[in-house]
């Protein structure tokens, strides 16, 4: 680059000129290196060869056109009616039980936003009383749920006294079954719970700092194959408070589109600049990377302070697992910083239950945070940070978890020191070995069988979280209690979790299912596909279909 007349400039703008230009040639210069947009596809191949050690197999089969019509039609009536039914509220024809605002308030800022309101009263209440049933025993491969009716359409419920004994549970995140009421994890929980009591009631930072906490996390510093590591008291505060700790004004945070609420709560309290990719599609994520580095921060176009990108290891509403080789190639090659959120696959991915840096193969220090939550796998309550040790000393001072919060629970705490020691062998058993897998084992079956019957179901072969596709507003409600009818329990996904035309049946297979229940389960989806017509794909029922990485990577070039 040619620059002007250097007698002209300050010295602190000439060496802002010389750092601008720089960069830019060292933008333009990576350039020539992988790009999946300009590659052919033999290179494209080949690339894919070197950084997968196995065939990456992942499937989201295109809603089809019929449906997507037919789902966008029933928004609409429901809309209409909606509409309808607010004009015959407003005129006292009938009664509205939601929370609304008091008369003499109604020059106040409302409290909710009108279409939220809209679509809660007119929407969600129709199939209110599939979510948040009471349940009365450990939430294992089976459960007790208790009975409940509603006199009003599902504005109130009322409990009958009954029980629903024995409902197979295909909904909760208990992907290695340690949440359970028996057994070594039990047993040892209920010996803290003697010894150190329910709660601590202070910071870690006052008085809260029990031997057991540090001991969890040098575990957890072990078991992640990292320096050092931190134990918080909630998984959602671990990302939404830890976030804004670790980037600022100045600095660029890379989102994936479909990273959790709680990673997009933490990213905007930062105050930093935040731009999204698309999921999972790394010529996205290079572009951004790319442009970030050539143009700078807007305005000023001085360097970025620190770019972050925010990745997940399972996405829990698509069932899908990151390209962590991919994007620690591009982190690598623009000198970024990797921040993993891995609440869904620690525990449930590798063949050490170690995550998705075990799934891979991959070096642990070549993701700069590594987050996750004990929530799932270790049937217990909280989450981590891994990484080096200056940066959780840095962590321990610095994040608003750390200091304020109420340091976790000793029996919790025990929970998790048990089941990770189970799934590391150091109890002295095969019992976690075993867990991890039937866990696969089942994961595989479930998805084959669902596949051949003729679902769209979404995700990788190898996630547990198998989201089976429904569409239609009407078909949301009737399978969970088409299913619970069966004594199948089913978590059902609607708007705003998910696209508006792509609600879905979420099931998570556990390693504490056995065939037989998941055969029974299996059977129960079947009937209620053929009931509700819910087998739109259109793809070999019997896998003939080409399903290797390559074939997969061609049709996404987009």
């Amino acid at each position: 680059r040619s620059f002007p007349n250097q007698s002209s400039l300050t010295q602190r703008e000439l060496h802002f000129d010389r750092e601008l230009a720089k960069h830019r040639i060292t933008a333009w210069s990576v350039c020539i290196f992988t790009s999946y947009s300009s590659f052919p596809p033999q290179n494209h191949h080949a690339s894919c060869t070197l950084l997968y050690k196995k065939p990456f197999v992942e499937s989201f089969e295109e809603t089809p056109l019929l449906v997507a019509v037919l789902t966008y039609m029933g928004y609409g009536i429901l809309t209409i009616f909606g509409y309808l039914r607010d004009f015959l509220r407003d005129w006292k024809f009938e009664k509205c039980h939601l929370a609304r605002e008091r008369e003499e308030q109604k020059d106040f800022v409302p409290l909710y936003q009108d279409f939220e309101n809209f679509y809660t009263r007119n929407l969600y209440m129709r199939i209110r009383d599939n979510w948040n049933r009471p349940i009365c025993s450990v939430p294992g491969a089976k459960m007790d749920l208790v009975e409940r009716v509603t006199p009003d359409y599902n504005w109130t419920f009322e409990h009958t006294g009954n029980v629903l004994k024995d409902v197979i549970n295909m909904g909760s995140y208990n992907y290695l079954g340690f949440a359970e009421n028996t057994g070594t994890c039990a047993d040892a929980a209920s010996e803290c719970t003697v010894k150190y009591g329910v709660g601590v009631s202070s910071t870690r930072q006052e008085i809260g700092n029990l031997d057991k906490h540090e001991e969890l996390e040098k575990l957890v510093a072990g078991f992640l194959g990292v320096e050092s590591s931190m134990a918080f008291g909630m998984g959602f505060a671990t990302n939404s408070m830890n976030i804004p700790a670790l980037t600022g004004k100045g600095c660029l945070i890379l989102s994936d589109e479909l990273n959790h609420a709680s990673l997009v709560l933490g990213a905007r309290l930062s105050g930093s600049t935040i731009r999204v990719f698309k999921h999972n599609n790394m010529q996205s994520l290079e572009k951004l990377l790319r442009d970030a580095i050539v143009h700078g921060q807007p305005r000023t176009h001085r360097p970025w302070k620190k770019i972050l990108i925010l990745v997940e290891g399972i996405y829990s509403m698509e069932g899908s697992i990151v390209r962590l080789p991919e994007v620690i190639a591009l982190k690598k090659k623009y000198e970024a910083y990797l921040y993993l959120d891995e609440a869904h696959s620690i525990g449930a991915l590798g063949p050490r239950g170690r995550g998705v840096v075990d799934y891979f193969g991959l070096d642990p220090s070549d993701v700069d945070i590594m987050m996750g939550t004990f929530t799932k796998s270790f049937g217990a309550a909280g989450g981590y940070i891994g990484g080096k040790k200056e940066l959780i000393d840095y962590l321990r001072l610095h994040s608003h978890s750390a200091i304020h919060a109420t340091s976790m629970s000793p029996p919790i705490t025990q929970q998790i020191i048990t089941s990770m020691k189970c799934i590391m062998g150091e109890d002295g058993t095969t019992l976690g070995q075993e867990r991890l897998c039937q866990l696969s084992e089942n994961t595989t079956y479930f998805r084959r069988r669902l596949h051949e019957m003729g679902f769209i179901i979404y995700g990788n072969n190898d996630s547990p979280v198998v989201p089976l596709m429904l569409y239609m507003p009407a078909k949301i409600g009737s399978v969970s209690r088409f299913m619970l009818k069966r004594n199948i329990g089913t978590v059902v996904v609607g708007f705003p979790a998910t696209p508006i035309i792509e609600s879905r049946a979420r099931f998570c297979v556990s390693a504490a299912h056995t065939r037989e229940m998941l055969d029974k389960a299996l059977n129960a989806i079947s009937e209620v596909g053929d009931l509700l017509q819910l087998k739109y794909s259109r793809k070999n029922r019997h896998g003939s279909e080409g399903t290797d990485c390559f074939s997969f990577l061609e049709s996404h070039q987009d």
